[in-house]
């Protein structure tokens, strides 16, 4: 996902993506450990993809105060 589309989502969509994000990770972690991931590369990017939006919520809530 791309920054650009995060900042254009409100806090509370963030913040759903977030938890979205979140599940993902676990999941895939959770393959991981069982030997079911087929790609383990998609780890990282979701881990990413959870930086870039803790980032975009940082922004955003030192922008309003």
């Amino acid at each position: 996902m791309k920054a650009k589309e995060l900042r254009d989502m409100t806090s509370a969509e963030l913040g759903t993506k977030l938890t979205e994000l979140k599940g993902e990770l676990f999941n895939l972690r959770f393959q991981l450990a069982t030997g079911q991931l087929d790609n383990p590369v998609k780890l990282r990017f979701v881990r990413k993809d959870i930086a870039r939006v803790k980032t975009i919520l940082n922004e955003k809530a030192k922008a309003g105060a």
